[in-house]
């Protein structure tokens, strides 16, 4: 498909959302009222209102407005027999997109793989049925209007035993798989596609409190970073250097500030002495844990080796930050901790496709390869060598 033809079809289901947004949350709450005993993680991610939908709108004017992945050259050469080479991007072809909760995903994960040239199968959770059927036919509605194929989106309304056997066989002709959803989906599909799997993983992201420190600043990170729960960007753990100035002081600062905000704060028995107002817990299985709660984690630390090894240990491998004033210990902690992002004095929650400029994202991929951290359009395209002869042939 051209680019122009695809960037007037995000453009006519931006304004359908924008006609159609009063449908869209009745579909909605069709779905939240059928699912009244989900935890308030879920009921986040699954709630659409009127902000979400602004952001749905935006997040596909702004793919619309992005150069088009497809047919960029990415390497040329002519040989001295005159043979021309060239390695150019290529859509994968059909991408499956398994999702939990979140319909927005439906918009925004999809206009991702569309704007590469993709075709899109769309498979969500039974908790947001209605909205992700509604928002399925404005996609086709709007691939309707603009003279295409309604097959580039559809929904597959499969039960989770027909969701298994389409990853086993392959029935579909999928070329890529995304799975986001909780580790036993992705581990499923990593054990049992015969396709290639980008993962967006878990976050269980970790906060490094250097004893080099503005520490009201430190404060403002924490709290910022679990302001919404139920993201895969939000902190989960944060290490304390044992050295900081008015260490005792510091933490019951820091777990008031918590507190206020509703969130529960644990730590290990260390804490505990230094504040008696954190809830004991001496698991370290808790440090390999993505809360998706109002619940924290604190923990003392050595120093910078300690802290890294940690999140190179625990963290899903999604966002790390450290607060410091030591710009060379920053460095250092960028560079060792193998992490998607990571953060110098700033709030972990910018990990995200619209906040780093890419506009809407399919994933935040905590694997090395294809790419890793958010996915935009950009980084849904494959290579494919073109070679170009008069009838050379090889010595």
């Amino acid at each position: 498909m051209k680019s122009a033809k695809k960037n007037s079809v995000l453009s006519t289901l931006a304004e359908l959302l924008k006609q159609r947004g009063d449908e869209i949350i009745h579909a909605n709450a069709t779905d939240m009222d059928a699912f009244p005993d989900m935890d308030a993680s879920m009921r986040d991610r699954l709630k659409v209102d009127g902000k979400k939908i602004d952001a749905m709108i935006r997040s596909l004017e702004e793919v619309a407005a992005q150069a088009d992945p497809e047919g960029k050259v990415l390497y040329e050469h002519t040989r001295e027999d005159g043979l021309h080479i060239e390695n150019r991007t290529v859509p994968f072809g059909t991408i499956l997109i398994i999702y939990e909760s979140r319909p927005d995903v439906t918009i925004e994960a999809a206009a991702t793989a569309f704007k590469a040239g993709n075709r899109i199968l769309l498979k969500g959770g039974k908790e947001a049925f209605h909205s992700n059927t509604l928002l399925t036919r404005l996609w086709q509605e709007a691939l309707t209007v603009n003279g295409e194929e309604i097959d580039w989106v559809a929904y597959l309304n499969l039960t989770r035993e027909e969701t298994q056997q389409l990853i086993r066989e392959n029935s579909r002709e999928v070329d890529l798989i995304i799975p986001r959803g909780g580790e036993g989906l992705i581990h499923f599909v990593q054990e049992h596609a015969s396709v290639p799997v980008i993962v967006s993983g878990r976050g269980n992201n970790f906060l490094y409190i250097d004893e080099d420190v503005d520490f009201e600043m430190a404060i403002r990170l924490v709290i910022n970073g679990k302001k919404r729960v139920s993201v895969c960007n939000a902190i989960d753990k944060v290490l304390i250097h044992k050295d900081l100035t008015q260490l005792q002081e510091k933490v019951g600062q820091l777990v008031t500030a918590l507190q206020e905000k509703g969130i529960e704060v644990w730590g290990n028995r260390e804490i505990v002495s230094l504040c008696n107002k954190v809830r004991e817990e001496n698991n370290a299985a808790t440090l390999y844990e993505e809360y998706l709660a109002p619940k924290i984690y604190l923990t003392l630390v050595s120093g910078l080796t300690e802290a890294v090894e940690m999140i190179n240990r625990y963290s899903g491998g999604h966002t790390a930050v450290i607060v410091t004033l030591n710009r060379e210990k920053a460095d250092r902690f960028m560079q060792e901790a193998d992490c998607a992002a990571v953060y110098h004095n700033a709030s972990s929650r910018f990990t995200d496709g619209g906040q780093f400029g890419v506009g809407a994202e399919i994933a935040i991929s905590t694997q090395k390869l294809h790419f890793r951290g958010p996915l935009g359009a950009q980084e849904l395209v494959t290579n494919k060598w073109f070679v170009y002869g008069e009838g050379q042939i090889r010595e």
